[in-house]
């Protein structure tokens, strides 16, 4: 009986706070566009401000803007008359956000915006409240009832008020035209920042770490090299430290199987050519390669074919691209 009660109301909330939200759809008009276009001709930051639930998602929503190409930042509206209004320039845009529109600390904050001259963009549940009459645009976050059956604690609202940001968020993305790389930027950390960003010359090994030899030497001289270096791949280089092969663990297998000796000359049995890419060569691109190509390691030239580094996947591994 209990968790038939608990499946049957996590279902409700859901379903009420969707249908919330779609009942928003038609409100994105033309206050929204102006809202948009506020944001876009900001010269300085784009603040957020709320308190109590409200104030929880003005938070995420300044973190959603900052990540998506728009500079800001949350202002707790309480803290705002004590001190914090100076963080608030004259340059900036504020977007306030509260379900009643009628919080003390609101009423604080808005006369000191008006004359400061600062504009001020309201998301708000109440279209006739002090916060939405007083802003310069007002979005609405209006529902019918909370999906709360005491119909008390903030859920259809907060979500709707989540919703209205995350729908400014984006439209200001694409209108900036903010891309993949954009992002990657703001989240260096994460999968995709590593997959965007890190580049062959950023894990690739260097100098006397790079397992390269003459292409007259021996299958024992390679096979020294390879070991010393523990990559499981030889650049093989001419005179002018061109790339013209390379031996790797496939290779020696090969060698064990015709029965060569050790002493024979390595260009019997290495790879002629080689696979190789630039130092400039994203690293998830370099990973795509060598998984088509089925190998472990690569080496890296330069336009000129020079061997200027090699990396196996261990590194990328340790790049946290695997």
């Amino acid at each position: 009986m209990f968790k038939e009660t608990c499946i049957q109301a996590g279902k409700r909330v859901l379903q009420e706070e969707a249908a919330a939200i779609l009942e928003l759809v038609p409100t994105i008009d033309e206050h929204f566009a102006h809202a948009c276009d506020l944001l876009l001709k900001c010269q300085g930051k784009v603040i957020l401000t709320g308190v109590g639930k409200s104030g929880h998602i003005a938070t995420k929503v300044a973190s959603t803007l900052a990540s998506t190409g728009t500079q800001a930042f949350f202002v707790q509206s309480a803290e705002a008359a004590h001190g914090d209004l100076g963080m608030i320039g004259t340059k900036d845009v504020v977007i306030a956000i509260s379900n009643s529109g009628e919080g003390s600390e609101l009423k604080v904050m808005i006369p000191l915006l008006r004359r400061r001259h600062i504009p001020l963009i309201a998301i708000t549940g109440n279209l006739n409240s002090t916060l939405a009459k007083s802003a310069d645009v007002t979005l609405s976050a209006h529902v019918s009832r909370e999906a709360c059956p005491l119909n008390l604690a903030p859920t259809s609202s907060s979500t709707a008020e989540l919703a209205i940001g995350d729908a400014l968020a984006i439209a200001l993305l694409e209108a900036r035209g903010f891309t993949e790389r954009d992002f990657a930027l703001s989240h260096p950390g994460g999968a995709l920042g590593r997959k965007l960003l890190v580049r062959c010359a950023d894990i690739m090994h260097v100098g006397e770490e790079i397992p390269m030899c003459r292409d007259d030497v021996t299958i024992k001289e390679a096979l020294l090299e390879m070991t010393a270096k523990s990559l499981g791949i030889v650049a093989i280089v001419d005179s002018n430290n061109t790339l013209v092969g390379v031996y790797t663990d496939g290779d020696l297998r090969r060698t064990l199987e015709k029965e060569l000796s050790v002493h024979d000359q390595l260009s019997e049995v290495m790879t002629h050519g080689g696979i190789s890419v630039r130092p400039q060569c994203l690293a998830a691109d370099a990973l795509t390669l060598m998984q088509d190509k089925k190998i472990s390691a690569m080496i890296v030239t330069d336009e000129d074919k020079k061997v200027v580094g090699a990396f196996n996947m261990h590194d990328l591994l340790r790049a946290g691209l695997i």
